[in-house]
Order: C-alpha cells, then sequence, then structure tokens
C-alpha cells in the first residue's frame, strides 16, 4: 500500500505540494476533481469532470497526472473486476470496499469484527500482518434470492 497517507483534513493538492510537486493549473483541477469524488472513478470519468471545469485538459495529461499521484502515493489504484483501474485519495482511516456487480457501485465499509479476524489467521499461520486490501463482490439480495436462502 501507499507510503503517504493524508489526513482527512488535507487535500489532495496539498500532499503534492508537501511532496514537492510542481502544481501546474491543470494538475490542481484533476486534484480537485479526485479529492471531490466519492464513487472511485476511473481515467476517463476524472477527465470528464476535469474537462467540464477546464476544456483545455486532454485524457493524457489526466492519464500522466492520474499515474504521478499514484506513484506520489498520494492517490491508489483499484481493479474491482470491471476492467478499468478505478482511484481514490490514500486516507489513514483503513476501509474495505464492496463491490455492486449489477450497478457498479463501491461501498466502502470497515469492520472491526473482520479486522481482528485477518490479524488472527496471519498469526495461526505464523505471520505478522502488515498490510491487507479486502474487496467483496456481491449481488443485492432481492425476493428471489431471499427465498432460497
Amino acid at each position: 500500500m501507499s507510503q503517504l497517507v493524508t489526513d482527512e483534513n488535507q487535500t489532495l493538492e496539498a500532499a503534492c505540494a508537501a511532496k514537492g510537486m510542481r502544481m501546474t493549473d491543470q494538475r490542481r483541477t484533476i486534484a480537485r476533481v479526485l479529492d471531490a469524488a466519492t464513487d472511485h472513478p476511473d481515467v476517463e470519468e476524472v477527465y470528464r469532470r476535469a474537462s467540464a471545469i477546464d476544456p483545455r485538459i486532454s485524457i493524457s495529461t489526466v492519464y500522466r497526472t492520474v499515474k504521478l499521484f499514484e506513484d506520489a502515493g498520494i492517490i491508489e489504484r483499484h481493479d474491482f473486476r470491471d476492467g478499468r483501474s478505478r482511484y481514490e485519495t490514500v486516507s489513514e482511516e483503513h476501509h474495505d470496499h464492496l463491490i455492486d456487480l449489477r450497478s457498479g457501485a463501491v461501498i466502502e465499509f470497515r469492520s472491526e469484527e473482520i479486522e481482528a479476524l485477518q490479524e488472527v489467521i496471519a498469526k495461526r499461520l505464523g505471520y505478522r500482518l502488515v498490510d491487507h486490501r479486502l474487496e467483496l463482490y456481491a449481488v443485492p439480495i432481492d425476493a428471489k434470492d431471499k427465498d432460497r436462502s
């Protein structure tokens, strides 16, 4: 996982400055789009949002900037089995993801029980857990599914 963790009140733009990154107007716009995102957008969606703010931003600028931010450890890339990389800012608070396979929605959650169980499993196998990523892939329970339970 990433080395730089941004605190909840620090903007992506401030994290870039702390890393000594030169911030152009276009990079600032892309950073603000990523900061405002609540839905783990892919590069094309970041481009759509950023170019609505600044029409001079090209898709290649978004690709380069996202890669730069990822390499600096201030955003994190996820591959949620939908064929596209999706991004979120790195935060101090760990969370996991549940991906709705029907809608593509990504739901962030935290479970102390899961966190504790992962520690127990690692220890039982002779390891000290240093990091993990949990992604649950699911479909909504509908009336037909409930009848089968």
